[in-house]
């Protein structure tokens, strides 16, 4: 049940939960003023043993599910508080007050944002500055979406809302967002401000983002996942990478072996392939836009490739893997932040002659039943 820990007496009415007792010994105290009423985080009130290995069974759980029993799911690595840098935050107007924030847990009522322990001291410092932006623009009744990254060189604002391309309202942001730090707003696909281009590092190469591009949530966690990757490939010479995003697998591992990398948005394609002309000392690195789920590579392709990276959405990627299965590459190498899917993609190449070989969980939705993981496969 939600908000219990092992060990806890509890008194429920209607299935929810009315009153803690007596507490057990797992609970632990929240530390965020927020947590019980922001939907952001769930299992603040959990120990940290508790917690790890909550998060480890997630894993284990998953595969059982699929009939992979006694799989090696090693410790979870865990980011720190305040490291998440990105943020997809709502904003109101309502009785002549402007709230920002999370929703509240199971409601479309925003959390007014005034402590948080998951997003960086800078993008946290952010949403002050934004609160009083969001009262000038919004009119009463409002509301609006504010999606949110901290790039190497500001921040990149998404602002939906109705009336954004307003001239009232383009003519606010060019004025004041710059001065919050703010490097470029847009609107869906069109600028509304833009001083710079967001960038990010990855290995050696500066990517410039598309708006609203994918991004591992966490710095850590991406470093984490790139040491892994990297380790699980060893001395492969021929790499795929799939849904490979601005390249946060495919840079580091063209340094050491050529990888063809693909992916459907073409924003982020055409981002890759940008940096990879302009960066010195790896080996060839060869961008494709495609649809992997409509698309997906034929085993024909595959068979080029000694090892196959993907890191694909929450939903999996059933029909790219089932070509895989019918492959003869010695090594998958798999990310994923859904052991859900990752559990019914792992049966498939089980069943295909993979073995499953360890499981990293990566735990960068910190305090939340979300969860990223690492895993390699070998025929």
């Amino acid at each position: 049940m939600p908000y219990t820990a092992p060990g806890d007496v509890v008194r429920v009415e209607d299935g929810k939960l009315a009153e803690i007792v007596s507490p057990g010994p797992h609970r632990a105290t929240p530390v965020c003023r927020h947590f019980g009423t922001c939907g952001g985080c769930a299992l603040q009130h959990l120990d940290e043993q508790t917690y790890r290995t909550f998060k480890r069974d997630l894993v284990i759980q998953a595969l059982a599910q699929r009939g992979i029993e006694n799989p090696t799911v090693n410790a979870p690595i865990v980011v720190a508080p305040k490291t998440r840098r990105r943020a997809a935050l709502k904003a109101a107007k309502k009785n002549g007050e402007t709230k920002i924030g999370f929703n509240a847990r199971a409601s479309h009522a925003i959390v007014d944002m005034h402590e948080c322990h998951v997003l960086t001291p800078e993008l946290f410092a952010l949403t002050a500055k934004l609160r009083p932006l969001m009262h000038s623009l919004l009119r009463e009744g409002e509301n609006a979406d504010l999606h949110i990254t901290e790039a190497d060189n500001g921040f990149d604002l998404s602002l939906k809302m109705r009336r954004a391309n307003a001239p009232a309202v383009v003519s606010q942001i060019a004025q004041r967002a710059q001065q919050m730090g703010i490097v470029r707003v847009t609107s869906g696909a069109e600028p509304l401000a833009e001083f710079e281009t967001p960038q990010l590092r990855i290995a050696n190469a500066d990517i410039r983002l598309p708006p609203e591009c994918f991004l591992q949530p966490t710095r850590e966690a991406e470093l984490a996942l790139q040491a892994l990757v990297l380790e699980a490939a060893g001395n492969a010479r021929n790499i795929a990478d799939l849904f490979c995003g601005i390249g946060t697998f495919a840079l580091p591992l063209a340094a050491r072996a050529r990888v063809h990398a693909a992916d459907s948005d073409g924003a982020m394609i055409d981002a890759l392939t940008t940096a990879a002309r302009a960066i010195q000392g790896v080996k060839p690195l060869t961008p494709e836009r495609r649809d992997l789920f409509r698309r997906p590579l034929l085993p024909g392709e595959l068979n080029k490739f000694d090892t196959i990276v993907l890191d694909p959405p929450r939903a999996g990627a059933a029909a790219q893997i089932e070509q895989i299965a019918k492959s003869k590459a010695a090594r998958v190498i798999y990310v994923s932040c859904n052991p859900a899917s990752f559990a019914r993609d792992a049966r498939t190449l089980i069943d295909g002659g993979y073995k499953l070989g360890p499981v990293t969980p990566v735990d960068q939705f910190l305090w939340s039943a979300q969860l990223e993981l690492a895993a390699y496969f070998e025929r």
